[in-house]
C-alpha cells in the first residue's frame, strides 16, 4: 500500500510539473520595446516560456490557468550586487566572533527567499565567507527557496584594506590571512587568489579597489591595489572565464580598476567626470547601490549602531551617491542595476527603482537595467530579461501601471521563477 501511495504522488508530481500553465496577463511589458502590450496570455512548458499570445486563452480541463488580468506582468529582476549571508544591524560586528558558518547559513534561508519574493528572480552576491557558494548550490539543487545566485565568493583585498577579514581584530586574532583568505599585496599573489576562488565554485571575482564605509578601517576612499595587480587579477579572471566587479568610492582607485580592465564599478561615490569618460571608453558599467548609501546615512545617526570610525565614513560616503549617480547616467555612463542588499533589509531592492528615477533615470530605463543589461553582463541575454519565446519563466507581476508609478515596482504580487509560482 505504501509503495502504491508513493508512486501515485510521483506520479502527480511528474504531471504537475508537465503541466502547462497559462497566464493570462491584463498587460506585458516588452522590456526591449519599452511597449506595454494589453490582454496577452503568456504559455509556460516546464521552466520556459513557449509562446505569447494574443487575448486571453487556456483549457481549463487539460492546464493550469493564472489571473493576473488586472496586472502588469515583466520579467524577474536582476540585482547585481547583493550580499545574501548578512543583513546590517547593530549587533553585526560582534556576530563576526558568535555566528559559524551553519548559523549564517541558517539566516541567509530567509534572507533568500524574501529577495525572491520581493521579484528579484536573479543576483549577483559580491561577497561574504564562502558560504555564499552553499547557498547557490542549494537554491540551483531545490533544497531551499531563492534567487538565481552568481556568487564572488570571498571578494580580494589588500592587507588591511577594506576586504581583510581580521581588520578590527585584536592583535592575537590578526594573523596574516593571505591569497587564500582574499588578502593579496603583489601580483603573484594576485593571480593566486583568483584561481583559488576558482578553485572554491566563484562565478565571479570581486575586488575592492578603494577602502570602503563599512570596514573597520580609517579610510574610506583611498585606492588599495595597483594598476599591475588589478590587471593580474583581470588576466588571469579572463582565463576562468569570469568578470571582475570593483567596489570603489575613492576617484584613484576607480581610474586603475577600470584602467585595469574591471566590466562593473560598484557604489563610484567620488567618480570625477574623467572617469566617467574613461567608463565610456572602457565599456565599464555602474552599479549605483543608492539605497545602501541612504540606508548607511540613516543608520549612523543612531547612536552606537556602527563604531565611531565606521560612522564618521558613512556619514562622508553614503549621502553623495546618488549625486553622482545623476551625473554619471547624464553623462552616458553605463548603467546596471544593483542595491548592496544586506546593508539594508533584504527584500527592500526594489527602493533603488525609487531612487534611480528621483535622480532622473526614467522608469523604463531603469526596468532595462535590471533586465537587459544585467542578463547581458550576466551572459545570460538568451534566457533572462525578457518575456519571449524560449526564455526562463521568471516572471512578477504588479498592481497597476509602474511606468506611470515606480513604487509599484515595490509591490510585487506575483513571483514564479523557473516556471514555479513563487508567489500569487
Amino acid at each position: 500500500m505504501k509503495k502504491l501511495i508513493f508512486l501515485l504522488v510521483m506520479l502527480a508530481s511528474l504531471t504537475l510539473s508537465a503541466q502547462t500553465t497559462y497566464l493570462q496577463c491584463g498587460a506585458i511589458l516588452d522590456t526591449k520595446t519599452g511597449k506595454l502590450f494589453p490582454e496577452r496570455t503568456i504559455v509556460v512548458n516546464g521552466n520556459k516560456i513557449s509562446e505569447i499570445r494574443e487575448g486571453y486563452v487556456g483549457d481549463k480541463a487539460s492546464a493550469r490557468i493564472i489571473d493576473l488580468r488586472a496586472k502588469t506582468v515583466m520579467p524577474g529582476f536582476i540585482d547585481m550586487h547583493v550580499h545574501i549571508e548578512s543583513e546590517s544591524n547593530p549587533k553585526a560586528y560582534l556576530q563576526t566572533y558568535t555566528l559559524n558558518e551553519a548559523d549564517i547559513a541558517f539566516n541567509s534561508v530567509g534572507f533568500a527567499e524574501t529577495t525572491l519574493r520581493a521579484g528579484f528572480t536573479t543576483v549577483r552576491d559580491l561577497g561574504g565567507s564562502g558560504v555564499n557558494i552553499a547557498i547557490r548550490d542549494a537554491i540551483a539543487a531545490g533544497k531551499i527557496k531563492g534567487p538565481r545566485v552568481f556568487t564572488a565568493g570571498k571578494a580580494i583585498g589588500t592587507t588591511g584594506g577594506h576586504a581583510d577579514p581580521t581588520n578590527g581584530y585584536r592583535e592575537d586574532l590578526v594573523g596574516d590571512p593571505g591569497p587564500k583568505e582574499g588578502v593579496v599585496n603583489s601580483v603573484d599573489d594576485a593571480r593566486k587568489a583568483v584561481r583559488q576562488r576558482y578553485k572554491n565554485g566563484a562565478d565571479l571575482i570581486k575586488i575592492t579597489a578603494t577602502g570602503g564605509v563599512l570596514s573597520v578601517a580609517k579610510n574610506g576612499q583611498n585606492p588599495q591595489f595597483t594598476l599591475e595587480e588589478i590587471k593580474a587579477i583581470t588576466q588571469t579572471a579572463a582565463d576562468y572565464g569570469y568578470h571582475v566587479a570593483a567596489h570603489a568610492h575613492g576617484d584613484e582607485g576607480m581610474q586603475r580598476a577600470v584602467k585595469g580592465g574591471v566590466k562593473t564599478i560598484e557604489h563610484g561615490t567620488l567618480m570625477s567626470e574623467e572617469t566617467m569618460r574613461l567608463m565610456k571608453e572602457y565599456d565599464a558599467y555602474l552599479v549605483p547601490t543608492i539605497t545602501a548609501g541612504k540606508e548607511v546615512t540613516e543608520n549612523a545617526r543612531i547612536e552606537g549602531y556602527f563604531p565611531a570610525v565606521i560612522a564618521k565614513k558613512a556619514l562622508e560616503i553614503g549621502p553623495k551617491i546618488q549625486d553622482t549617480f545623476k551625473k554619471a547616467y547624464e553623462l552616458g555612463v553605463p548603467i546596471a542595476f544593483g542595491t548592496d542588499a544586506g546593508v539594508f533589509p533584504h527584500g527592500e531592492n526594489a527602493r533603488e527603482f525609487v531612487y534611480m528615477v528621483e535622480a532622473g533615470m526614467p522608469v523604463l530605463k531603469a526596468i532595462q537595467s535590471a533586465t537587459l543589461t544585467n542578463a547581458r553582463l550576466l551572459g545570460m541575454q538568451d534566457s533572462l530579461g525578457q518575456l519571449s519565446k524560449d526564455f526562463l519563466a521568471d516572471i512578477i507581476a504588479v498592481d497597476g501601471n509602474p511606468l506611470e508609478n515606480v513604487n509599484l515596482l515595490k509591490e510585487v504580487t506575483f513571483v514564479m521563477k523557473d516556471g514555479e509560482v513563487i508567489k500569487q
